[in-house]
């Protein structure tokens, strides 16, 4: 884990923008108009580069055998299953669940 990369500053920006595609993406269910399957590529992409800019890697995408500290509990198993099936409304629910244990568990990884 890079501390400084974790910093409140550096990573808000990551949940800003979930909270408005996480918008979209409900709207898009609600709507059930096929715009949720992108958006939530959108989404996969976010949650994966924040772990990734908040780890001490060089990684451009989330390996599945690598261990990331921040990544919440279960979160290799939830992201591929959230991968295998971006447009189900599940697996909106899951990545919604992903960003916001991923926030806490920064939070706690910060005052450590």
């Amino acid at each position: 884990m890079n501390k400084q990369a974790i910093q409140k500053e550096k990573v808000d920006p990551y949940f800003e923008q979930w909270e408005q595609l996480s918008t979209l993406i409900h709207e898009a269910h609600s709507e059930r108009n096929n715009q949720a399957r992108p958006l939530m590529e959108q989404g996969i992409a976010l949650f994966e580069k924040c772990v990734l800019d908040c780890s001490e890697t060089h990684e451009k995408t989330m390996k599945e055998n690598e261990q990331y500290e921040v990544l919440p509990i279960n979160g290799m198993e939830r992201i591929l299953f959230i991968k295998a099936r971006p447009a189900q409304y599940a697996c909106y629910r899951q990545l919604d669940e992903l960003f916001k244990e991923l926030k806490k568990r920064l939070a706690r990884l910060r005052i450590k």
